[in-house]
């Protein structure tokens, strides 16, 4: 089984926030590749524009001069587009309104590398953004964001082909107001991010999606970065994806849907050929 994490921070030592240089993100995918994973996106917060620019700068770099470890295969912007209402365990100071000429500045000259953006769709002019990304050929996914139902659709009207692990940081389910996390369900052809570490979510709500989702639209991630013991919110995750397959098997969720999961619906929604 070949493991693709489309949604990775970093690890224990050093996450996508401390990198100074490409030999910082090269030794991030050497100690994700001892764990088994054999490619990923590396994921970047939102922060200054400026910041976000020279860390995509430094992928760029390790990418070309990578020889080992877990291959890295492009860049997650996880932002800076998204909901302070919803931001989670990201610093929303960095939240700003959707505006191309940002998102121009931010990967002129990396456009070859940005693989995924997560974008609130309820935001003013997401989805011109959102239409832009797709003709760039950047797969948009929706997260951190307090959409209804039907603002999710018109996210996914305009292209999104994508909801950033499904149910933490977004609007929940209610019986009046699907929200979100309910297009994410009833909606059978766009792709959904599950963190499934046991701590995102509980294993009754786990097996379920797998039972009621299309199983070619999951995507198991691992959102692994390096916690702040200071925060006391829900961080992303601790557990590699590898890790995560073992305690899903132990689920006895269906193996063939693991495979899914972690190796042919990251490369389907990523449209690459891997290895």
């Amino acid at each position: 089984m070949s493991l693709i994490d489309i949604h990775f921070h970093g690890t224990e030592k050093i996450d996508s926030r401390e990198v100074d240089n490409p030999e910082d993100i090269l030794l991030i995918a050497h100690e994700y590749g001892l764990s088994g994973i054999d490619g990923f996106l590396l994921t970047v917060y939102p922060s200054e524009i400026s910041y976000m620019k020279k860390t995509l700068l430094n992928i760029k770099k390790a990418m070309s001069i990578q020889t080992d470890g877990a291959k890295i295969l492009g860049v997650h912007l996880e932002g800076p587009f998204l909901n302070s209402k919803k931001a989670g365990a990201l610093n929303s100071q960095y939240f700003i309104n959707p505006q191309i000429d940002v998102l121009h500045h931010l990967i002129e000259g990396v456009e070859d590398i940005v693989k995924v953006i997560t974008v609130a769709p309820e935001m003013p002019e997401a989805l011109k953004l959102i239409e832009k990304c797709r003709e760039s050929g950047i797969v948009v996914s929706m997260g951190h964001s307090d959409a209804t139902y039907k603002e999710a659709f018109e996210g996914f009207r305009a292209g999104a082909s994508l909801i950033t692990h499904l149910f933490n940081a977004m609007r929940g389910i209610h019986h009046r107001e699907p929200g979100i996390a309910g297009f994410g369900l009833i909606n059978q052809e766009i792709y959904v991010e599950l963190i499934a570490d046991g701590r995102h979510l509980s294993d009754e709500l786990l097996k379920w999606v797998f039972q009621i989702k299309n199983s070619e639209r999951i995507i198991l991630i691992s959102d692994m970065v390096k916690e702040k013991k200071e925060i006391n919110v829900l961080q992303g995750g601790s557990m590699s994806l590898s890790a995560i397959i073992h305690r899903l098997k132990k689920l006895n969720i269906d193996e063939d849907k693991l495979k899914l999961a972690v190796e042919q619906n990251p490369h389907r929604v990523l449209g690459i050929r891997f290895p």
